[in-house]
C-alpha cells in the first residue's frame, strides 16, 4: 500500500467493500516511497478498531518503527533509503528534496514523530505477520517452505523473504496469498499471480512504482475476484 491513500480507498469502492459483513486483511506496507504514509496508518488503525480489520507487519512498517523508537544510524540509514524520506515528509511536512538533506534535521523529525505520533509507531509495532482462516495462510513476503512447520518461519523472513518461498511448493493444504514481491517479477504483470501450483497468490500490483494496487476476493465456494487501481486515480 505504501502510502498510496487514495487508490486504497478508491479500490475499496471498486471491490465494494462492506466492513459489515466484509473480512478485511490487509497485507502490510502501509508506510514509505508513496506521499501519504500518515492518512494510511490512521485509517488502518480505524479500520481495526471499529471494523476488525486483520492488519499484518510488512517490512517497511517494521524498518519505520526501528528507526523511530532508536536512535542508530545502521537502522536510519536502511530506512531512509528504502522509501522512508517520503514518510518523514508525509508526517513532518518537510521536504527533504527542495530544501536538501540535513542530519539535524532528520533527527528533529524523529523526535517530531515520537512526540505526536507514537500511537502510530506502537500500533505499527505490535502487528501480528500472519493470520491463518480454513483455506489461506496470509502473510507479507512468505513462509519459509523448508520448514516442516511452516509457524517456525523467523520473524524476518515473514517480511523479507522472496525467491526461497516463491519459486518452491510449499507442501501445504493451504494456499498462501502474499506481497512484498511485486507480480511483475512474477510473471511480467502488475496484475494478481497464481502460481502454477495453485499453492500461492501474489498481490503485489507495485503501486508505489507508478503501476497499480490489486485486491484479491476470496468468495464463498473458493473462487476469486480480482480488481485493481491505477497509480495516480484519484478517490470518487
Amino acid at each position: 500500500m505504501h502510502g498510496c491513500y487514495e487508490e486504497f480507498n478508491k479500490l475499496l469502492k471498486k471491490a465494494k467493500y462492506e466492513p459489515e459483513q466484509d473480512k478485511l486483511i490487509l497485507l502490510g506496507d502501509y508506510v514509505d516511497r508513496g506521499q501519504k504514509s500518515r492518512q494510511m496508518v490512521e485509517q488502518v488503525i480505524q479500520l481495526c478498531n471499529e471494523w476488525g480489520v486483520i492488519a499484518l507487519k510488512g517490512n517497511h512498517d517494521d524498518m519505520f518503527v526501528s528507526a523511530i523508537n532508536n536512535d542508530t544510524e545502521e537502522l536510519d540509514a536502511q530506512w531512509l533509503n528504502n522509501g522512508g524520506f517520503q514518510t518523514v515528509e508525509s508526517y513532518c511536512g518537510i521536504s527533504f528534496f527542495e530544501e536538501g538533506f540535513e542530519w539535524n534535521q532528520y533527527i528533529k523529525a524523529k523526535e517530531f514523530i515520537r512526540e505526536h505520533y507514537q500511537h502510530h509507531i506502537d500500533f505499527l509495532g505490535q502487528l501480528p505477520l500472519y493470520y491463518e482462516d480454513m483455506s489461506h495462510i496470509y502473510v507479507h513476503a512468505g513462509i519459509n517452505p523448508f520448514h516442516k512447520d511452516w509457524k517456525n518461519t523467523s520473524d524476518s523472513e515473514f517480511i523479507w523473504i522472496r525467491e526461497p518461498f516463491f519459486t518452491n511448493k510449499t507442501g501445504l493444504d493451504k494456499t498462501v496469498v502474499f506481497g512484498h514481491t511485486p507480480c511483475i517479477y512474477l510473471h511480467d504483470s502488475e496484475d494478481i499471480w497464481f502460481s502454477p501450483d495453485e499453492d500461492k497468490i501474489g498481490i503485489d500490483g507495485a503501486c508505489a512504482y507508478g503501476l497499480q494496487l490489486n485486491a484479491l476476493e476470496i468468495k464463498e465456494g473458493g473462487t476469486y475476484g480480482e480488481y485493481f487501481v491505477r497509480r495516480g486515480t484519484k478517490n470518487e
